[in-house]
């Protein structure tokens, strides 16, 4: 199979799951952009939401969340918050490209749309409504890289908590969204809603005549009218299926098999570090209703090489400034480790590490009280070990 070049969001639900709802994401950016991952505690409003290129109004509180981001943008590609909400996103090019359409003017980034649907919402049908709203309010645009300035699209994504997921894809201003409460879905750099759409932009169809994107004939089909496809084609979003299928095929798919799909190579999921938009950061969350949340971070570019570690929301939890970069020009620690590491001997160390702290968080997590002040540095402890191992 030819090597497909997108990056990808994964989820995995019952009755496939070992418990609760699995997430994973890997975010493949720009060679050389650096992703960091960092904490922010629950805050009251004050002032303006300064998002990466525009401001919007504030809320009265906002949630815990950890994300993982590029570090010169306000937004994130993935995160996680204090409510088990999980959410990714990904790049789309559609044929809708100018007026609100237009992804050259500075709106809001999908990312930043990501940060705000953590840090307002409850559930994955909260964050829905909060990233929909503001889509339709301020619109989506602006460059999506630091260093090209023409790096520029709309997005999808994929939210999920510990009871569903909802695929939302977006043109401009105009959205549609496909609700999954059992099995597993994928999203990639293409388009995939057809003709099942659970929820929509009101006017959706009516703007896709105006546009000569449907004659308004037959089910509307999204994909079709949008991207010019009948059917999602994308050769990474049929290799990720593939992947869920093979591994949750037991239906006790749980984090350490998100681990394997992430760790794709052969069917180009994971991008290498050397490549042109590498595996820049991977996450993968395990979202429970009945037990503390886990969510897992590389901090660091290409999981097949990289380690994931733990994080789980306490009310004193605090990470290691080892992911956080000083400034927007600057690397964290890890990954300057990481990058200048002997590959070869570190791996297997590190792997075997990654093993152990699995079934020992899993242990303790199911036999846990409501005390989780144990776990105020399962992050911080596993990347200042990690980066021990590179020293």
């Amino acid at each position: 199979m030819e090597s497909p070049q997108s990056c990808n969001t994964f989820v995995v639900l019952p009755p496939l799951t070992q418990h609760g709802v699995v997430f994973g994401k890997n975010a493949d950016r720009p060679q050389g952009e650096i992703q960091e991952v960092v904490y922010y505690p629950a805050s009251e409003g004050s002032g303006p939401t300064k998002c990466t290129y525009i401001e919007i109004e504030p809320v009265a509180k906002t949630k815990a969340v950890i994300l993982s981001k590029p570090n010169w943008m306000w937004g994130a590609e993935m995160g996680s918050n204090e409510c088990g909400v999980a959410i990714g996103n990904e790049a789309v090019w559609t044929n809708d490209n100018d007026g609100d359409s237009d992804t050259g003017v500075k709106r809001l980034l999908g990312m930043d749309l990501v940060r705000l649907g953590l840090e307002r919402g409850s559930t994955a049908d909260e964050a829905l409504e909060i990233i929909t709203n503001l889509l339709e309010k301020y619109g989506q645009g602006g460059p999506c890289s630091k260093t090209d300035k023409g790096f520029t699209y709309h997005n999808s994504f994929l939210i999920a908590d510990p009871s569903c997921a909802w695929v939302l894809e977006t043109s401009g201003k105009h959205w549609v969204a496909e609700k999954i409460t059992s099995g597993f879905r994928n999203i990639t750099n293409a388009l995939s809603i057809t003709t099942k759409i659970d929820k929509k932009s009101e006017g959706i169809e009516d703007y896709a005549k105006s546009k000569n994107l449907w004659d308004g004939k037959g089910q509307f089909n999204f994909c079709e009218a949008f991207s010019g496809e009948n059917n999602p084609s994308d050769l990474c979003y049929q290799a990720g299926g593939k992947l869920l299928e093979k591994y949750s095929s037991s239906n006790s798919f749980r984090e350490t098999d998100m681990f394997k799909v992430l760790r794709d190579k052969e069917l180009g999921i994971c991008k290498d570090f050397n490549s042109g938009f590498p595996t820049s950061g991977s996450q993968v969350s395990t979202l429970s209703s009945t037990r503390p949340s886990i969510h897992w971070f590389t901090a660091t570019p290409d999981p097949s090489r990289s380690v994931f570690k733990p994080f789980i929301f306490t009310k004193n939890a605090v990470i290691s400034k080892h992911t956080i970069c000083p400034d927007k020009d600057s690397p964290h620690t890890l990954y300057s480790l990481f990058k200048n590491a002997e590959y070869k001997g570190v791996q297997e160390l590190l792997h075997t590490m990654e093993t152990d702290c699995v079934e020992e968080v899993n242990q303790i997590i199911s036999n846990v009280a409501e005390d989780l002040s144990e776990f105020d540095e399962l992050l911080k402890d596993c990347v200042e070990t990690e980066v021990k191992f590179y020293r």
